[in-house]
């Protein structure tokens, strides 16, 4: 039977057989199709890192972690890299919902992965280079399948199955020596032929521009939960623009009639903030039309800008768009949120002249709207209680609704939440690491990697378990690079105030953890260090206690290392000198 993925039969079997079953359903069966396209695509990406050095696996190795790692960033052209992000989206709502596939979705996300496969490859392979377009004539039209609950229920089933093979294999293959003097090898074979086919490859791109951005556009509001075919969402005209009557792209309504959001769409191929002005207008036309303002987005589909200038807001690129709560909650605000300089900190939580004065710094930075603060004070100063402080100033102004907290220890997420449970009872918490799904609560609780699994995962409703909008606050416990370098999907994804907690010296805070919150470098938005505390009399000075160590005496031998010391040496030397010094 023909295919359009015949190029990948030899070199790349597990893939073509996933990519040829899919071409087989793409009109009978879009929800197998878009789940196989996904899988298939997932296969790739694993199969790139595993035999291209020129990747570095990421702690958290989901699909959505691998493709946002910046070594992958990096190789994979801009065009290739955002139309998969697409397919990625549209097989997560197969694979995790019970939102309708159509057979256009399914087509164009079997589209990307053609154009993705023919790019691996030209690049990757010695032995072939496919020159070919993607052949309509090919698919296989026929009746329909209708899926029962449980034969959905089997599909996804599969798909984690087979997810949790492949990281089976790849710890194994790692723990097995012989197996990882086999893959260098293979590595630097890859690589050679990488390097002799990447400068002559011709990125091929199958979808049209403005199907592209329409199908991202509509992708991104389905999962905040907005119905695109609703009336008056699509193409709404709109009366008053300097040049005669208009339509704007897309209109989001709340229950009572009034615009909540208005969108500019963009053609993918010119900057994003080249659609700001038009928006301006049409939200102006709108807000005469209606008594309110909506909030602004502008769009080439694959990046998107908020712009609420109502609440005295500049614009800010953002991951998708917000749900009708979100907007609603937004647009209320405007009007409901209080001064924060006539807000008083609660004494019997953070009662200390510093954590008064930190309390008071962030709320004088949030009102320049600004949108992250950095706290460094010394371990034993109170940090977590300074955080529950600000939280409970933060809800009572109007300003925060729900709140984020992450560790990445599942022992601080749980002392943690104890603490706010303690001072904040009234505000309902959860503990993403050991309780069930609870979108309602007030303060969600979190390790980093857990919620990289939800940001990536959708309800059996298709829609997100958190949007991009959801918290308000995002407080992150022990900021430093790491955390950023190694989840940086999270702070990408929330739009969100983000304030972090360290102990770190503001001197030894690195540039990316200061770039996270807006500031400058060596520039916290409140320090209170040990030097302070300590002559304050809040801190006794530490003893130095003289234990002889293995290492001082016999120095670090990197093969002695575990492989997350490894890890760790690797990542301080490399980042500070460019190499990692010879073992």
């Amino acid at each position: 039977m023909p295919t359009n993925f015949s190029f990948l039969q030899h070199e790349f079997a597990p893939m073509y057989e996933n990519a040829r079953r899919a071409e087989q359903h793409v009109y009978t069966d879009p929800m197998y199709c878009a789940i196989l396209c996904r899988k298939s695509l997932e296969e790739l990406v694993k199969w790139l890192y595993d035999n291209d050095q020129d990747l570095e696996l990421p702690y958290d190795t989901t699909l959505n972690s691998l493709m946002h790692e910046q070594s992958f960033v990096n190789v994979i052209p801009q065009s290739l890299l955002r139309n998969t992000h697409l397919l990625r989206k549209i097989g997560n709502n197969a694979v995790h919902g019970n939102q309708k596939v159509s057979q256009g979705d399914a087509l164009s996300a079997l589209r990307i992965l053609f154009d993705f496969s023919i790019w691996v490859v030209r690049v990757y392979s010695s032995s072939q280079t496919p020159v070919a377009t993607f052949n309509d004539a090919i698919l296989i039209a026929g009746t329909p399948v209708s899926r029962s609950r449980k034969e959905t229920e089997e599909l996804q089933q599969q798909h984690e199955d087979t997810r949790q093979q492949l990281e089976r294999a790849n710890k194994e293959l790692k723990q097995n020596e012989q197996l990882m003097l086999e893959l260098q090898a293979r590595l630097e074979a890859v690589h050679a032929v990488k390097t002799a086919n990447k400068e002559s490859v011709t990125v091929h791109i199958s979808l049209g521009e403005a199907e592209t951005r329409k199908l991202y556009i509509d992708t991104l509001l389905k999962e905040a939960g907005w119905d695109i075919t609703a009336a008056g969402c699509a193409e709404y005209p709109v009366k008053g623009m300097p040049d005669g009557d208009g339509r704007a792209d897309y209109v989001l309504w709340d229950d009572d009639g009034k615009p909540l959001a208005v969108i500019e769409a963009k053609r993918t191929t010119v900057d994003a903030g080249n659609g700001k002005r038009q928006a301006e207008l049409y939200a102006n036309c709108l807000q005469q039309m209606t008594g309110q303002r909506p909030i602004i987005f502008y769009t080439n589909g694959f990046e998107t800008h908020i712009w609420d200038d109502a609440a005295g807001y500049p614009d800010r690129r953002v991951h998708g768009f917000y749900s009708k709560d979100e907007l609603q909650l937004a647009v209320n605000r405007r009007t409901l949120r209080q001064p924060l300089a006539k807000q008083v900190t609660d004494k019997d939580i953070a009662g200390h002249y510093y954590q008064k004065e930190a309390i008071t710094a962030v709320s004088e930075r949030l009102e320049t709207r600004a949108r992250g603060a950095l706290l460094v004070m010394a371990t034993g100063t109170g940090k977590t209680r300074t955080a529950i402080a600000l939280t409970d100033l933060l809800t009572k102004a109007g300003w925060a609704k729900k709140i984020l907290f992450l560790a990445d220890r599942n022992a601080l997420v749980t002392q943690a939440k104890k603490n706010f449970n303690k001072f904040l009872p009234n505000l309902t918490a959860i503990d993403l690491t050991k309780e069930a799904e609870d979108t309602a609560s007030r303060i969600v609780f979190s390790t980093y990697p857990t919620m990289m699994n939800r940001i990536d995962s959708v309800k059996s409703d298709g829609h997100r378990y958190y949007g991009v909008g959801h918290f308000d606050v995002v407080i992150i416990d022990e900021a430093h690079r790491s955390v950023y370098q190694k989840y940086r999907a999270i702070f990408d994804y929330f739009d969100a105030i983000y304030i972090g907690l360290t102990a770190t010296p503001k001197a030894e805070s690195d540039k990316d953890t200061y770039e996270i919150f807006g500031l400058e470098p060596h520039n916290p938005t409140y320090a209170y260090e040990l030097t302070q505390a300590v002559s304050d009399k809040f801190l006794t000075p530490p003893k130095a206690i003289a234990i002889p160590l293995k290492f001082p005496r016999r120095g670090i031998v990197y093969d002695d290392l575990s492989d997350a010391e490894k890890a760790e040496y690797e990542q301080e030397f490399l980042d500070n000198f460019g190499t990692i010094p010879a073992r």
